[in-house]
């Protein structure tokens, strides 16, 4: 195997971690709510705007960049949960698809009036240069990406399965009568899992700033790759989720530089229609 093709494989792998922290958000809204978030791409997008804002404002990197939009969109989850997700909740599904898919166009379109319609970007050298590692030749700002996203992802996981606060959330995902009755309070679970979501979102979008367009649309993009990774990982599965991501970012590597880049999404988009063709519910999701 080519060095080539070796350094196409991790840079995968690094981009598919990323993929994976902004997803996991995702699939822990859905396991806890049974709700789609039509907006979780455009906050990743808020995200990446935190970070510009930093950059542009106060000359600060993704150190000061990354915590401050995860800050930033964990606060917005629980704004956005107290005020729209607890009430459609209660309607039928229909106002649930339409409640966050107006979000996103009132997060969307809000960002166009305020930034414009124009493409932005970080410096390329905001976060280092290049290391150069046994023949392999990796950006910096991509390491620095996809080692974070894998650790945040992890201890997500961590967090839900091996602490009292993973427990009382998932207590509330599977009853929340019972839940109440053993002294959980739902709404409150509820609120810290749209603020974990939403601020996962944040990080993602500060870290994939650094070496990604920055644009109000491109949160549409994201949003499809989200969508993807969580059902190709199975609706409610963080580890599902993570192993989706690497695995659709290193398809979309690979299919970029054997076949080209314009096809890369169409090379995933068949590959998971095939996948769930012969299991619908995911990787790791429940039948």
């Amino acid at each position: 195997m080519s060095f080539v093709l070796v350094q196409v494989i991790v840079g995968g792998l690094l981009l598919g971690a990323v993929y994976a922290l902004f997803s996991s958000g995702l699939t822990l809204v859905w396991g806890m709510m049974n709700i789609v978030n039509f907006a979780h791409g455009d906050f990743v997008m808020l995200g990446m705007y935190v970070a510009y804002v930093v950059y542009t404002l106060m000359g600060g990197g993704p150190i000061v960049g990354a915590p401050l939009a995860m800050l930033v969109l964990a606060t917005l989850g629980v704004v956005v949960y107290f005020g729209l997700i607890r009430d459609i909740m209660k309607g039928p599904m229909l106002a649930q698809i339409l409640g966050t898919f107006g979000l996103a166009l009132l997060l969307r379109y809000s960002v166009f009036w305020w930034f414009g319609a124009n493409f932005l970007s970080m410096p390329p050298n905001i976060v280092g240069g290049t290391y150069a590692f046994a023949g392999l030749r990796i950006e910096a700002s991509r390491l620095l990406a996809g080692v974070v996203a894998l650790l945040v992802t992890l201890g997500l996981h961590l967090l839900l399965t091996r602490t009292s606060l993973g427990s009382k959330m998932l207590a509330v995902a599977e009853d929340q009568t019972a839940a109440q009755l053993m002294g959980i309070r739902p709404d409150s679970m509820q609120a810290i899992a749209w603020a974990i979501a939403a601020g996962a979102t944040g990080l993602a979008g500060a870290l994939i700033a650094n070496f990604f367009y920055i644009v109000p649309t491109v949160g549409e993009t994201l949003g499809i790759v989200a969508f993807v990774t969580v059902s190709l990982g199975g609706f409610g599965s963080v580890p599902g989720a993570l192993v989706a991501g690497l695995l659709i970012g290193v398809i979309e590597s690979l299919s970029g530089y054997l076949i080209g880049a314009v096809y890369k999404d169409i090379v995933v988009y068949v590959l998971f229609l095939f996948f769930l063709w012969f299991r619908p519910q995911g990787l790791m999701g429940k039948s």
